[in-house]
Protein backbone atom coordinates (compact mmCIF):
# COMPACT_ATOMS: atom_id res chain seq x y z
CA UNK A 1 0.00 0.00 0.00
CA UNK A 2 2.72 2.45 1.03
CA UNK A 3 4.87 1.70 -2.93
CA UNK A 4 1.43 2.38 -4.46
CA UNK A 5 1.11 5.92 -2.60
CA UNK A 6 4.52 6.34 -3.15
CA UNK A 7 4.08 5.72 -6.81
CA UNK A 8 0.64 8.21 -6.95
CA UNK A 9 2.49 10.81 -5.28
CA UNK A 10 5.87 10.18 -8.06
CA UNK A 11 3.42 10.38 -10.72
CA UNK A 12 1.60 13.27 -9.64
CA UNK A 13 4.89 15.03 -8.94
CA UNK A 14 6.17 14.65 -12.74
CA UNK A 15 2.03 15.53 -14.03
CA UNK A 16 2.92 18.73 -12.20
CA UNK A 17 6.10 19.14 -13.58
CA UNK A 18 5.02 18.47 -16.85
CA UNK A 19 2.37 21.31 -16.59
CA UNK A 20 4.62 23.57 -15.66
CA UNK A 21 7.15 22.93 -18.43
CA UNK A 22 4.31 23.10 -21.17
CA UNK A 23 2.94 26.49 -19.57
CA UNK A 24 6.61 27.76 -19.50
CA UNK A 25 7.61 26.32 -22.96
CA UNK A 26 3.91 28.05 -24.28
CA UNK A 27 4.21 31.58 -22.91
CA UNK A 28 5.83 33.72 -24.72
CA UNK A 29 8.13 36.45 -22.66
CA UNK A 30 9.59 39.26 -25.06
CA UNK A 31 9.64 38.69 -28.70
CA UNK A 32 11.15 35.45 -29.08
CA UNK A 33 8.99 32.45 -27.93
CA UNK A 34 9.86 29.65 -25.70
CA UNK A 35 12.18 29.58 -23.09
CA UNK A 36 16.23 28.45 -22.08
CA UNK A 37 17.30 25.44 -20.61
CA UNK A 38 19.11 27.39 -17.55
CA UNK A 39 15.05 28.49 -16.84
CA UNK A 40 13.72 24.72 -17.18
CA UNK A 41 16.31 23.37 -15.12
CA UNK A 42 15.65 26.37 -12.36
CA UNK A 43 12.12 25.78 -12.65
CA UNK A 44 12.06 21.83 -12.86
CA UNK A 45 15.07 20.61 -11.32
CA UNK A 46 17.75 19.00 -12.49
CA UNK A 47 16.00 16.05 -14.31
CA UNK A 48 14.12 18.69 -16.66
CA UNK A 49 14.99 17.01 -19.62
CA UNK A 50 13.19 13.79 -18.55
CA UNK A 51 10.36 16.46 -18.00
CA UNK A 52 10.62 17.85 -21.59
CA UNK A 53 10.45 13.82 -23.06
CA UNK A 54 7.40 12.96 -21.00
CA UNK A 55 5.65 16.60 -22.07
CA UNK A 56 6.99 15.84 -25.78
CA UNK A 57 4.95 12.48 -25.84
CA UNK A 58 2.00 14.39 -24.81
CA UNK A 59 2.40 17.28 -27.27
CA UNK A 60 2.88 14.26 -30.05
CA UNK A 61 -0.74 13.38 -29.37
CA UNK A 62 -1.57 16.97 -30.40
CA UNK A 63 0.62 16.89 -33.36
CA UNK A 64 3.45 19.07 -31.74
CA UNK A 65 6.77 18.51 -30.83
CA UNK A 66 9.48 20.05 -28.46
CA UNK A 67 12.27 21.81 -30.60
CA UNK A 68 15.62 22.47 -29.35
CA UNK A 69 17.55 24.96 -30.53
CA UNK A 70 21.10 25.27 -29.60
CA UNK A 71 23.22 27.97 -30.07
CA UNK A 72 26.19 26.61 -32.07
CA UNK A 73 23.63 24.61 -34.52
CA UNK A 74 22.85 21.05 -34.34
CA UNK A 75 24.30 18.58 -32.76
CA UNK A 76 23.35 14.91 -32.29
CA UNK A 77 24.76 14.94 -28.35
CA UNK A 78 24.28 18.33 -26.80
CA UNK A 79 25.94 18.25 -23.67
CA UNK A 80 24.40 19.82 -20.32
CA UNK A 81 26.00 23.34 -20.77
CA UNK A 82 24.79 23.48 -24.69
CA UNK A 83 21.30 22.30 -22.78
CA UNK A 84 21.08 24.67 -20.62
CA UNK A 85 22.04 27.84 -23.05
CA UNK A 86 19.97 26.20 -25.08
CA UNK A 87 15.86 27.76 -26.09
CA UNK A 88 13.17 24.94 -26.43
CA UNK A 89 9.64 26.07 -28.23
CA UNK A 90 6.97 23.89 -29.60
CA UNK A 91 6.45 23.56 -33.02
CA UNK A 92 4.06 21.55 -35.41
CA UNK A 93 5.10 18.25 -36.27
CA UNK A 94 3.61 18.43 -39.65
CA UNK A 95 3.66 21.18 -42.48
CA UNK A 96 1.10 23.48 -42.46
CA UNK A 97 -0.92 23.25 -45.75
CA UNK A 98 -2.41 26.53 -47.67
CA UNK A 99 -5.74 26.42 -45.72
CA UNK A 100 -4.08 26.77 -42.66
CA UNK A 101 -1.38 29.23 -43.77
CA UNK A 102 -4.03 31.24 -44.52
CA UNK A 103 -5.95 31.31 -41.91
CA UNK A 104 -2.99 32.12 -40.16
CA UNK A 105 -2.57 35.62 -42.24
CA UNK A 106 -0.09 34.31 -44.22
CA UNK A 107 -0.92 34.57 -48.16
CA UNK A 108 0.17 31.94 -50.30
CA UNK A 109 2.73 34.10 -52.82
CA UNK A 110 4.09 35.19 -49.37
CA UNK A 111 4.94 31.46 -48.45
CA UNK A 112 6.14 31.24 -51.64
CA UNK A 113 8.67 34.07 -51.24
CA UNK A 114 9.97 33.19 -47.53
CA UNK A 115 10.74 29.85 -48.98
CA UNK A 116 13.02 30.98 -52.14
CA UNK A 117 14.57 33.73 -49.65
CA UNK A 118 15.76 30.39 -47.41
CA UNK A 119 16.31 28.25 -49.92
CA UNK A 120 18.83 30.82 -51.82
CA UNK A 121 19.89 31.43 -48.34
CA UNK A 122 21.16 28.04 -47.75
CA UNK A 123 22.15 27.59 -51.62
CA UNK A 124 24.59 30.39 -50.67
CA UNK A 125 25.81 28.81 -47.61
CA UNK A 126 24.14 30.69 -45.22
CA UNK A 127 24.81 34.74 -46.22
CA UNK A 128 23.45 36.49 -49.48
CA UNK A 129 23.49 40.16 -49.75
CA UNK A 130 20.19 42.16 -49.72
CA UNK A 131 20.18 43.24 -52.96
CA UNK A 132 21.13 40.18 -54.36
CA UNK A 133 18.04 39.04 -52.54
CA UNK A 134 15.78 41.64 -53.86
CA UNK A 135 17.01 41.12 -57.42
CA UNK A 136 16.92 37.13 -57.34
CA UNK A 137 13.25 37.66 -56.32
CA UNK A 138 12.23 40.26 -58.67
CA UNK A 139 12.39 37.43 -61.53
CA UNK A 140 9.11 35.93 -59.85
CA UNK A 141 7.60 38.50 -57.27
CA UNK A 142 6.26 42.65 -57.52
CA UNK A 143 9.01 44.76 -56.41
CA UNK A 144 6.37 46.57 -53.96
CA UNK A 145 5.92 43.25 -51.90
CA UNK A 146 10.14 42.19 -51.58
CA UNK A 147 10.54 44.81 -49.57
CA UNK A 148 7.52 44.64 -47.56
CA UNK A 149 7.96 40.76 -46.83
CA UNK A 150 11.67 40.62 -46.47
CA UNK A 151 11.14 43.28 -43.42
CA UNK A 152 8.14 41.12 -42.17
CA UNK A 153 10.32 37.65 -42.18
CA UNK A 154 13.55 39.66 -40.08
CA UNK A 155 10.36 41.18 -37.56
CA UNK A 156 9.64 37.81 -37.74
CA UNK A 157 12.47 35.72 -37.11
CA UNK A 158 13.44 33.87 -40.38
CA UNK A 159 15.43 36.35 -41.79
CA UNK A 160 18.53 38.41 -40.17
CA UNK A 161 19.97 41.15 -41.73
CA UNK A 162 23.47 42.94 -40.34
CA UNK A 163 24.81 46.27 -40.38
CA UNK A 164 26.10 45.52 -43.52
CA UNK A 165 22.51 44.41 -45.15
CA UNK A 166 23.59 40.74 -45.62
CA UNK A 167 20.76 38.48 -45.46
CA UNK A 168 21.19 34.84 -43.31
CA UNK A 169 19.01 32.64 -41.59
CA UNK A 170 17.63 33.40 -38.39
CA UNK A 171 16.31 31.53 -35.28
CA UNK A 172 12.76 31.04 -36.49
CA UNK A 173 13.91 29.40 -40.11
CA UNK A 174 16.02 27.11 -38.24
CA UNK A 175 13.21 25.76 -35.99
CA UNK A 176 10.58 25.78 -37.68
CA UNK A 177 11.68 24.89 -41.27
CA UNK A 178 13.01 21.09 -42.49
CA UNK A 179 15.60 23.35 -44.62
CA UNK A 180 16.70 19.06 -46.38
CA UNK A 181 12.77 18.88 -47.31
CA UNK A 182 12.51 22.91 -48.34
CA UNK A 183 15.68 22.08 -50.90
CA UNK A 184 14.83 18.83 -51.94
CA UNK A 185 11.56 20.11 -53.14
CA UNK A 186 13.02 23.11 -54.71
CA UNK A 187 15.31 20.85 -56.39
CA UNK A 188 12.18 19.01 -57.82
CA UNK A 189 12.41 15.77 -55.79
CA UNK A 190 10.01 14.25 -53.58
CA UNK A 191 10.77 14.66 -49.81
CA UNK A 192 11.12 11.41 -48.23
CA UNK A 193 9.62 10.76 -44.54
CA UNK A 194 11.51 8.88 -43.20
CA UNK A 195 14.57 11.42 -42.71
CA UNK A 196 14.71 13.37 -39.93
Amino acid sequence: MEMANKETEEAALYARKVRKAAQMIFFQRHRIPGVKGWELKKALGQDYMKIIDLLGIELDKLGFQVRILLEEGETTNPTEEQLEKARFLVILKQPVGSPEAVTAGWRIDDIAMLAASVAYIISRQGKVPRKEMEKVLSEKFPAWRIDINLERFIRRGYLAQDDEEVLSLDWRARAEIDQKTLVSLMLGGEARKDEP
